[in-house]
This record gives structure tokens, C-alpha cells and sequence, in this order.
């Protein structure tokens, strides 16, 4: 009876724990995709059924994972993405123009949703949807129409809205809005600064949630509740930070954080990488790389050339992702490789590596952090900024800005990180904390999946917080009860209590 006991509860359990779950990212580049691939890859042997939908076509097949692109989404992203991030920001141009961040959002959904790919996913039956916390609006749209429990993996770490959304505090003293290079730190007038970048924001994605809105209820109907109210229904958050590489943060019971989810040991380079590095011998090479949404390949000429000018005067080998030919470049130095694709986090952990010089994309300072390495930064656009003024704050790096670069500053700090042993010590002590958690991050994010599919949603962790305005969040009309009272209460002591003070001091008087 026992074994029959044992056997009934194994399958019931099995039963339970597979599920068919939708993944959507609106993400406007490709490392938005990342932490989903990792989550993915942790609950498919688990038994659960992965569906992913997402503007980037699959880079590789994976039992029980089908990906969803929809064309519409994948030629809008294309044509958006079609920038120069670098010629613009080396200018002091906005990488971005307010135009740009306005139409994202809505233009992006309204491609999604007319595509019958996306269309045809209403058809089959899920249960749950794991959501982008960037541009969720159009997804939480499917998830009302599917009427399946979401939840959000915030892939953009220092991105607190959908946060906010949920009740979280966030107050604007110690939040630093995400796209600007300030920390949790900050003088009175970085405040000001700060507070003004929340709240001019704030009535560009108002009109933008209005646009939108009427594109989802254009294509799903106009019984689909506004956006605002179903973000603040999300069941849980795995966001994409950690105390020791983002910033320390009061997280409701419905939050978890998930920084360096896909962060793994180095393993060995393939071979044309490693005979490279050994011809530097024990000096060691620097690693370049700009990440995946800046193409390196469609720089500005003259940062092209001053970049080639400081390789040549380093007395170290530089592997460099670059994603053009070097028979395209004529006056490559000797000591310079490049690579279309290069195995990062392999690079990262080899021994003889003694820099990395990079955009600041947040995934490659995890990657950084977890790896214990220097890095120099140079930001371009979106977070970058606020990722290298963190890791700046924190000792492990330095920031150069592109718009005033030369050759002579980054070869400076190159040398700086190498040779002032403070660099790569601060480095290695965030790596030693981000590594002393209790579980990873890929234990916890698949633990609080599961914890949402068993209970078909986490609405008993959301706070009632989450309902109030910012007036009655803040105890505002508390505030201004009380100053009513004392103002009233003062009001009746001139024009009642005055006067018989003053009849009963005459009186004495006299």
C-alpha cells in the first residue's frame, strides 16, 4: 500500500507540475531574450511545455521550447533598430529622439497583434505567461484574452516602473531613474534632476498607454480592461538585479531578484582563440566588445580609427567583437583579432585576460561582476549609463564618455584598471557576494514559477498598495487633514477662546 501510496503521489505530482507556459518579450533588442532562453531551459526538464514569442528569430532548436516569431514584429524591430547609436551619441545627440521612445510601444504591439502567428496563439490553452516588465502593455492584453495568470521577469534591472505598478516603493530620493548616469546617492541637486526625469516621462507613456490602448481593443476586443489596471494585477516579479550589482531595494513578498540568471563558469576556448592568447605570453589581451543592440561594424569612421590607434599602442594582445571582416579594415595592428561571435563569458573567465572595454549593457556588467574583472565603459544609450555609474561607484570600474573620447584617455584607463590593483580586487569582492546566495538565480526563478502555476496565480502576495494614487500612497491627504485641523483648530482659538482670554485679563486687571 506504501508503494502504491508513493507511486499515486509521484504522478499526481508530476501531473500537477507540467504546464504549458507563454513567454513574451517586446524587447527592441536581443538580449532582452536572454534571461527568458535560461528560465526556459530550467523548467523544460521539469516537464513544462515552453512557448516564447519574441521579434527575434530562433538562433537554436531546444526540445519542448517553440519559438514564435511574428513577422510584422521582426521587420518593425529591424527597421526601429536600423540606427547609429555611436555616431549619435559621440555628437551629444539623444541616441533616441522623444519620438522614437513615444511610438515604441504601440507601433510595436500593432504589429504583433496583426500577425495571424500571434493570432493563433489565443486558440490554444496556457497556463501561465511570463512577461517582459519592458513594454508589457501589449502582452498583458493576450493575457487577459488567454485568462491565465502573468508574471514579469524585468529584464532592464534598473527599470522600477512595473514595480512601482505592483505597490513597490520606490521613492525618487534613493531610485535613480534608469537612463541617466546617477546612483542611489545623490546630492540635492541630482534629486532635482532626478525627480524631473520621473516626472517628464510620466505624461509621454500616458499618451502613449492611450494609443495603444485602442490598438489592443482594435484587435481584441473592447472588453479588454486598460492596461494600467492589468499591470497592477501581475502575480509576481523576478527582476533582473541584486543588491550587490544593482542597488539595495524594500521588495514587496511578490518580488525576487534574479541577477546573473545566465552567468556560467568559463569553459575552454576554441582553439584559434586560445593560440592567439598564448602568443601574448603572460601580458595577457584585452577584450572589446559593444554588445548586441551597438553594431561595432556600423561606427563612425573616425571612433573606428581612434579605436584601432589605441589597440596598436597597447602592450597587450585585444580580441575584439567586431561584425565585419578584417579584411575590411587595412590598418588593423598585429596584436588585434576580430570575431563576428565571440564565447564571452569563456573570455571573461580566462586567466590572462586583464581588461574589458564595453558598452556597459547590463548582462555584461553581471557578467563582469560574476567573472571578478576590471572593466573600462563607455556608454552609449537606454541603461548603459546608469549600469557604468553603478559599477564606477562600486571601485570595479571607469567610465569614459564618447561625445569627448580620444585615444589618449582610453589608453589611461586601460593601464588604470590593469596596473591599480584596486580595480580587479574590488572586482573580485562583488564577485565573492554576488556568488553568496542561498540558491541561484535559476533555482530561485524556477521556484517562483512553479509557486505561481501551483496557486494559479500569487494574488495573495500583492498589497492593496497597489490600487492607491500617489496622493493617498504617500499619506498626502493625511497630511493635509492634519493641516486642516491645526488650521482650523487655530482658527477656533482666535475667534472664541481669544476673546474670553482677553475679558477674563481685564477683569484681573481691574
Amino acid at each position: 500500500m506504501r508503494i502504491v501510496s508513493l507511486w499515486t503521489l509521484v504522478t499526481l505530482s508530476s501531473l500537477c507540475s507540467a504546464a504549458d507556459i507563454l513567454m513574451v518579450t517586446m524587447g527592441g533588442t536581443k538580449s532582452h531574450k536572454i534571461p527568458f532562453w535560461e528560465l526556459a531551459k530550467g523548467l523544460i526538464p521539469r516537464g513544462h511545455n515552453i512557448t516564447f514569442l519574441s521579434g527575434f528569430p530562433a538562433d537554436f532548436s531546444y526540445n519542448g521550447l517553440q519559438e514564435v516569431t511574428p513577422s510584422g514584429l521582426v521587420e518593425y524591430i529591424r527597421n526601429y533598430t536600423n540606427w547609429d547609436l555611436l555616431g549619435a551619441r559621440m555628437k551629444g545627440d539623444l541616441p533616441l529622439s522623444l519620438w522614437d521612445v513615444f511610438r515604441y510601444s504601440w507601433q510595436a504591439c500593432d504589429a504583433t497583434l496583426e500577425d495571424k502567428e500571434t493570432m493563433d496563439l489565443l486558440g490554444r490553452k496556457f497556463d501561465l505567461l511570463i512577461l517582459d516588465g519592458a513594454y508589457p502593455e501589449c502582452a498583458l492584453s493576450l493575457a487577459y484574452r488567454l485568462g491565465a495568470p502573468y508574471m514579469y521577469i524585468n529584464t532592464v534591472g534598473f527599470y522600477t516602473g512595473t514595480m512601482a505598478m505592483a505597490g513597490n516603493p520606490g521613492p525618487y530620493s534613493v531610485t535613480p531613474v534608469f537612463y541617466r548616469s546617477l546612483t542611489d546617492d545623490m546630492n540635492f541637486f541630482e534629486r532635482i534632476v532626478n525627480s524631473i526625469c520621473h516626472l517628464t516621462i510620466q505624461p509621454v507613456y500616458t499618451a502613449s498607454m492611450t494609443i495603444l490602448q485602442a490598438i489592443v481593443r482594435r484587435h481584441l476586443g473592447a472588453d479588454i480592461p486598460h492596461v494600467w489596471d492589468l499591470s497592477r494585477n501581475v502575480s509576481f516579479i523576478l527582476q533582473n538585479g541584486h543588491a550587490t550589482v544593482t542597488y539595495p531595494r524594500p521588495l514587496l513578498p511578490n518580488i525576487a531578484e534574479i541577477a546573473c540568471i545566465h552567468c556560467k563558469p568559463a569553459g575552454p576556448l576554441p582553439k584559434d582563440l586560445e593560440d592567439f592568447i598564448a602568443g601574448a605570453g603572460e601580458s595577457g589581451f584585452i577584450y572589446v566588445s559593444m554588445g548586441s543592440s551597438v553594431k561595432a561594424a556600423n561606427m563612425p569612421d573616425h571612433l573606428r580609427k581612434l579605436l584601432i590607434q589605441t589597440f596598436s599602442h597597447l602592450p597587450y594582445r585585444v580580441l575584439w567583437k567586431y561584425e565585419s571582416s578584417s579584411s575590411m579594415l587595412n590598418d588593423l595592428p598585429p596584436n588585434v583579432k576580430l570575431g563576428r561571435w565571440l564565447p564571452q563569458q569563456d573570455i571573461l573567465g580566462h586567466r590572462k585576460l586583464r581588461a574589458f572595454v564595453t558598452h556597459g549593457g547590463l548582462l555584461s556588467m553581471f557578467e563582469t561582476v560574476y567573472h571578478g574583472v576590471p572593466v573600462v565603459t563607455m556608454p552609449v544609450f537606454c541603461d548603459h549609463d546608469a549600469n557604468a555609474a553603478k559599477a564606477e561607484t562600486d571601485g570595479y570600474a571607469l567610465q569614459l564618455d564618447l561625445e569627448t573620447l580620444t585615444s589618449e584617455k582610453l589608453v589611461r584607463a586601460i593601464h588604470r584598471v590593469i596596473h591599480d590593483p584596486k580595480f580587479r580586487n574590488e572586482a573580485k569582492r562583488r564577485q565573492t557576494l554576488l556568488k553568496d546566495t542561498r540558491t541561484t538565480p535559476l533555482e530561485t526563478a524556477i521556484y517562483w514559477t512553479e509557486y505561481v502555476l501551483r496557486h494559479n496565480g500569487a494574488y495573495h502576495l500583492q498589497t492593496p498598495a497597489r490600487n492607491l494614487s500617489v496622493f493617498t500612497y504617500y499619506g498626502l491627504d493625511v497630511i493635509c487633514f492634519f493641516l486642516a485641523a491645526a488650521y482650523l483648530l487655530r482658527l477656533m482659538v482666535r475667534r472664541v477662546l481669544k476673546p474670553q482670554i482677553i475679558q477674563l485679563t481685564k477683569e484681573k486687571i481691574h
